[in-house]
């Protein structure tokens, strides 16, 4: 059974730092390119940042040399470390592959940037 299971995320004043983990089961993970999604309340849910298989990544503007994607395909794991966060970042935070069939989506982790 594939699952996907997010954690890490929290409240956090303006300016703080959270580290997101993503741990998949039940797939062949390691072939995937991977990313990290975000929605926050009343709008859609958007991608921020990119993994490939090979380690590439690519960010949203809106993170963009704020936020580090990697990854460990021995631990079928992704993390997402935020830095310097904005009240503009609360969002629930989802992992999952981005392009074909996704993968189900997990309940995701709450990131609440406020002072």
């Amino acid at each position: 059974q594939v699952q996907v299971v997010e954690s890490g995320g929290g409240l956090v004043q303006p300016g703080g730092s959270l580290r997101l983990s993503c741990a998949a089961s039940g797939t062949i993970f390691s072939i995937y390119s991977m990313g990290w999604y975000r929605q926050a309340p009343g709008k859609e849910r958007e991608l921020v940042a990119v993994i490939t298989s090979g380690g590439n990544t690519n960010y949203a503007d809106s993170v963009k040399g704020r936020f580090t994607i990697s990854r460990d395909n021995a631990k079928k794991a992704v993390f997402l470390q935020m830095n310097s966060l904005k009240p503009e970042d609360t969002a629930v935070y989802y992992c999952n592959k981005v392009s074909g069939v996704t993968l189900p989506w997990g309940q995701g982790t709450q990131v609440t940037v406020s002072p």
